[in-house]
């Protein structure tokens, strides 16, 4: 600190909109010139990782909803696919698709999301109603195959928990016919907009070398020119059978960040697209009776097989001795479960490696040096969601 420079220590949270959760930032400022920021995370007390200790295989999937809960269905995702590699199950392609088209339109609900608020952060509020209208669409699409909008819980162990309705393909097709136009209305309202360009082009650079050493992923790490997508570099869920680009930015400010996430959701709307087209026939859920529960139409033949769907769901199952680690690219980047299992009913240790708890370690890399209302600007550009960043 020199002697010029008289440094006053604010809190920014976690009672603050602009924070995007239960996010408390120490901010030391020089004036309106950032000096040092130290983010603080632990105002949610859940110890999801500790829960997981005490609820059998299937129960744990209901948590995972609540983590990054504006992406519920990739939360699910990522841990069933890391359990099933555990009991090295087969998952029938008709659920992989399934699962592939419910995550895209999950990645496109977050994303819309995040442009809503990250606009408003920002001073621009049309772009909110905007999106969230788009958004109740695909809200509705989810309360179709789950009955639910929010805390899904669809994607189980062994494949899907239903298969999808009557009339569900017919509106999603609807909806994907019709989002590109919406896209591009929101690009109109910002992406050439001036004060835009002012407020986000140059604010938080973060180099490709350093988004790197980070440990950056996602929109965060791509916005920098790093080419890395886990859909691409370790397909899962038969995602190598779908044709898609993976979009990278220039300068890793939040501007190419901005631009990364816009052309995500154009990409995620031609992967649904595919789904739709080349949705395979056959069964929803694997046919594995000691391990997953029966479709709805296994349960017609027999009262046998009722109970013993009942006992699954109920008392659990034993996956063998092992441990495993599984990666999925979440809306907000790489998430991944690591599973330690002893032979028991209850997983011996579950560990999360959540996208936005890494993103937010740069925080500091981007914003010392930049003027105070950068900070809102950069921690809208990394689209934290403290469900997951909890410890």
């Amino acid at each position: 600190m020199t002697k010029t420079q008289q440094v006053m220590t604010i809190n920014m949270g976690p009672q603050h909109p602009s924070t995007h959760g239960v996010l408390r930032l120490v901010l030391e400022l020089d004036g309106e010139t950032v000096v040092n920021v130290t983010p603080h995370i632990g105002y949610l007390h859940r110890g999801v990782e500790k829960l997981a200790e005490h609820k059998t295989y299937h129960q744990f999937i209901t948590l995972t909803d609540r983590l990054d809960y504006l992406a519920p269905l990739s939360n699910n995702l990522g841990y069933v696919l890391a359990v099933e590699k555990l009991l090295d199950i087969e998952i029938p392609k008709r659920a992989q698709y399934i699962r592939v088209l419910l995550c895209e339109l999950t990645r496109i609900s977050s994303h819309l999301l995040w442009f809503a608020t990250h606009a408003l952060d920002l001073g621009a509020m049309t772009a909110f109603f905007y999106c969230f209208r788009e958004r109740e669409t695909i809200n509705d699409l989810f309360e179709m195959v789950a009955g639910a909008r929010m805390n899904l819980s669809y994607i189980r162990i062994g494949g899907v928990a239903r298969d999808v309705p009557e009339g569900f393909i017919e509106k999603t097709r609807e909806f994907i016919n019709t989002f590109p136009a919406k896209l591009k209305e929101y690009e109109t309202l910002l992406t050439k907009n001036k004060i835009w360009m002012m407020r986000t082009k140059d604010v938080g650079i973060i180099s490709d070398g350093d988004a790197i050493n980070y440990g950056l992923s996602g929109p965060s790490i791509r916005g920098s020119g790093v080419k890395w997508d886990v859909r691409k570099a370790e397909p899962y869920s038969s995602y190598e059978e779908f044709d898609f680009l993976v979009p990278v930015g220039k300068n890793g400010d939040v501007y190419d960040r901005y631009i990364v996430r816009v052309e995500e959701m154009r990409q995620s709307n031609e992967i649904v697209r595919q789904a739709l087209d080349n949705l395979p026939k056959g069964r929803y859920m694997a046919d594995a009776p000691d391990i997953t529960p029966p479709q709805k139409e296994d349960l017609k033949s027999s009262m046998e097989s009722l109970i013993h769907h009942f006992k699954i769901v109920t008392e659990g199952i034993c996956p063998p001795v092992g441990e495993v680690y599984v990666s999925i690219e979440a809306p907000k980047g790489e998430l991944g479960f690591y599973i330690v299992s002893d032979g028991t009913k209850k997983p011996y240790r579950v560990k999360i490696r959540p996208p936005s708890f890494v993103n937010l370690e740069a925080l500091q890399k981007m914003v010392v040096g930049r003027l105070l209302a950068d900070v809102v600007a950069v921690v809208g550009s990394l689209d934290i969601v403290l469900g997951e960043i909890d410890r």
